[in-house]
């Protein structure tokens, strides 16, 4: 085995599956407290749903809610841009504090220039994949990205259910990670719970975002919910 590879796998191991709440499910008038509760309670990262009612039929925040959770928590802010065209915000949502910022290869006419911008500004650069976009949309940026995030439902809206054929999909790009030595993150969103959470993991994914199964419960509930999806 060349090296580098031995270099990525050993990453793997030494990265266990981190878990990023998904905000869209918090108490929203609750949002910094939310927030905070999950950091306590065992999140590795904060997943903050963006959707501007038009590439998604949904209508979420913007980067000055992002600016107003920054202070509640040291987690990575791992912020998913349903939104198009995504270039003219990247700079907004990256000085609001943004650390990774996730964009739809339909989201803009250029991918590898928003990712080039994503990179200039200092953060992790994710590209998102809907349920009906294929693998290979990520042909030739796959040198150029941190993450890569699949969508396990189609996005706009949470409590969706997990859609199985999709774990083709991250099995498929899961090799195609290994095999290009580079230490990329895998990551799934829709539909997690305790058992398809244990299903992404075993197809490949690294990281998981889980709104409705993080937040049901309240508080009390959020480090117990954490823990079981980890598998």
């Amino acid at each position: 085995m060349p090296a580098e590879s031995r270099r990525v796998n050993d990453w793997r191991v030494q990265q266990p599956v981190r878990i990023a709440p998904s905000i869209l499910s918090a108490d929203f008038a609750r949002l910094g407290e939310e927030v905070r509760a999950v950091d306590e309670a065992g999140a590795d990262w904060i997943h903050v749903d963006v959707m501007d009612g038009q590439f998604v039929p949904n209508l979420t925040i913007g980067p000055a809610v992002v600016k107003a959770l920054r202070p509640h928590t040291t987690k990575p802010l791992d912020v998913h841009l349903m939104i198009s065209p995504a270039d003219p915000f990247l700079d907004a949502f990256a000085e609001a504090g943004a650390d990774i910022l996730t964009v739809h290869p339909e989201a803009g006419p250029h991918l590898h220039r928003t990712i080039q911008r994503i990179k200039a500004l200092g953060k992790r650069a994710g590209v998102s994949l809907n349920p009906a976009t294929p693998a290979k949309a990520l042909d030739y940026v796959l040198d150029d990205i941190d993450l890569i995030l699949v969508m396990s439902v189609n996005p706009g809206f949470g409590g969706q259910s997990f859609l199985s054929g999709q774990l083709r999909k991250i099995e498929a790009i899961r090799k195609r990670i290994d095999a290009s030595g580079k230490a990329i993150d895998l990551e799934v969103d829709g539909g997690i719970d305790a058992e398809t959470a244990r299903r992404a993991i075993a197809a490949g994914a690294d990281v998981l975002v889980a709104g409705t199964a993080t937040f049901r419960g309240g508080a009390g509930q959020y480090a117990a919910n954490i823990a079981g999806l980890r598998g």
